[in-house]
């Protein structure tokens, strides 16, 4: 037999072949038009929409198509994601017009969350019903609402969030979840969508999908038969037993509380269109500008004190001489970068918290120390040049985690953009060395504090890194997160038109790489790489 309701759609393929019996659902499934079984479609709790150019490598795709700032130069979030959502019954092509409206909205970083995500973990009872066709998938008691909504509403607000990954085989929910960031648009779909008030309040645009009832009928007969070798009798009982009630009490209601109808689905392109230039409106009426916003703000004020410079020393500066001299080689430079970056990752160190101990040495006497508390510690480059940082580092702290962001700037905005981030699991609870070569603006840097307190890092465990930061960079910094503490070798005073750090120390990246940078360089703030 078929499994129960909608949670069906994603079960295991069946070993046998369809029955045509004798009798009328022989005869209708005899005029079925029976195409060859096509592969089984691995379906994921979410799918970002891949924009070319791709970087892809043996283990994965990065996507070069950025996210542009969304948050205000004070760090805060200023827009949520727009959530699109997408009710209608079994088999109406949900997940086809969230398809099509993700490939014609052609904008990075959009999201497709399912609702099949979000079943309930099922009781012994319940698993038994399951395995006998007879659990209803498609009542409102069999999704976790709660968790849903949850999810929704921290993925709506830019956080990271983890989304449950079900096994349709088994009814149950795998130990690994999928991580979600970086949302502008979210496309919610189910058949459920609408039935929950908190969840309705979540969805900026509501969208159902009006599907022909013998339609779907036909659709999950070729799916369940071809796709899964079951057999007619249990297809139409599971539907007239589960599904047909279910639509008509809790799923055909709420198209009330729809803005938009789409009859006949994926094939109506005039409807998607519709939906395709509202959700272009929306968005270009969120745009942020940041990098001028701090250009002009924190003038003349003093250095926060969440500032620490390495004390300038004579052999401090007879390294900065030599860094910042443009007639320097690049075998010099590196050399003199790395004894820098050694000295600056040995001061940040000193502001960990410590405890005070107490060992006993060799002689069999007593030393009052001090050690690092349990907690752990987390590198996070800005990529390219922060990376270069990273050696310095794990040579100082054993075992440490590493993590990389990379940021660009548009260079027809001038605002920078997230690109790509890779960061350690569980990082929540971590102290963060955060590692950049460079701060002109502190365009970069925000972002990048932004991104780590979107996944739940507390602010306090910050500490932003830098070989050269400017002032304004500082500011911009201190005054969007006042509790992430800023560690530098030097601070130079001005920054031009061209968001260059004056006198500086040229472009980092290209100095360290030996490659050629553009001509409208800047700092490490963003550098198109």
């Amino acid at each position: 037999m078929a499994a129960a309701g909608a949670e069906e759609r994603r079960g295991a393929r069946g070993a046998a072949g369809p029955e045509r019996g004798p009798g009328p659902l022989g005869s209708l499934l005899s005029r079925l038009p029976l195409a060859p079984a096509p592969a089984p479609r691995r379906r994921t709790a979410s799918q970002c929409k891949p924009e070319p150019p791709l970087l892809r490598t043996s283990k994965r795709t990065i996507y070069t198509a950025g996210r542009p700032p969304w948050y205000s130069e004070t760090g805060a979030p200023v827009d949520e994601a727009f959530v699109i959502g997408l009710c209608g019954g079994s088999a109406s092509g949900k997940t086809t017009v969230a398809t099509r409206i993700i490939e014609a909205l052609d904008v990075p970083w959009v999201v497709l969350l399912s609702m099949d995500s979000f079943y309930k973990v099922l009781d012994e009872g319940q698993q038994a019903l399951a395995a006998r066709s007879d659990y209803n998938f498609d009542h409102p008691d069999a999704f976790d609402f709660e968790l849903l909504i949850s999810v929704l509403r921290k993925l709506k607000k830019g956080k990271s969030v983890k989304v449950p990954v079900y096994d349709f085989t088994t009814h149950s929910r795998r130990r690994e979840w999928k991580t979600v960031y970086g949302a502008n648009v979210i496309v919610f779909e189910g058949i459920l969508a609408f039935a929950n008030k908190e969840l309705l309040k979540l969805l900026d645009m509501k969208v159902f999908v009006d599907t022909d009832s013998d339609i779907r009928l036909v659709r999950r007969l070729q799916r369940d038969i071809m796709e899964r070798g079951r057999d007619v009798a249990g297809v139409i009982k599971q539907y007239n037993k589960f599904v047909k009630p279910a639509f008509e009490q809790y799923i055909e209601p709420t198209v009330q509380v729809a803005d938009i109808v789409v009859p006949r689905g994926g094939e109506n392109f005039v409807a998607l269109d519709l939906i395709v230039q509202h959700v272009h409106s929306q968005l270009e009426k969120r745009e942020i500008t940041v990098r001028a916003a701090l250009a002009s703000a924190h003038q003349g004020q003093p250095l926060p004190k969440t500032l620490s410079v390495l004390e300038s020393t004579p052999q401090v500066r007879g390294m900065h001489t030599i860094i910042r001299n443009k007639d320097t080689t690049r075998d010099e430079f590196i050399f003199y970068s790395k004894r820098l970056m050694r000295l600056l990752i040995e001061h940040a160190l000193s502001f960990l918290p410590l405890k005070s101990v107490t060992v006993e040495t060799p002689q069999g006497t007593t030393y009052e120390g001090k050690r690092f508390h349990r907690q752990r510690i987390t590198g996070v480059s800005i990529l390219r040049a922060g990376e270069t940082m990273e050696q310095a580092l794990t040579a100082v702290c054993k075992d440490i985690r590493l993590g990389k962001i990379l940021i660009q700037t548009n260079l027809d905005t001038g605002e920078p953009e997230l690109h790509y981030l890779r960061l350690p699991k569980e990082i929540s609870e971590d102290y963060v060395i955060l590692m950049d070569s460079t701060v002109s603006t502190g365009a970069a840097a925000m972002m990048a504090v932004r991104v780590l307190l979107d996944h739940d890092v507390q602010e306090d465990r910050i500490f932003l890194l830098s070989l050269l930061m400017a002032e304004m960079g500082v500011h911009s910094v201190a005054y969007a997160f006042p509790r992430v503490r800023i560690i530098t070798t030097a601070v130079d005073k001005r920054v031009n038109e061209e968001f260059h750090i004056i006198p500086g120390i040229g472009n980092f990246g290209d100095r360290y790489f030996g490659t050629d940078g553009p001509s409208g360089w800047c700092e490490s703030d963003g550098v198109n790489c």
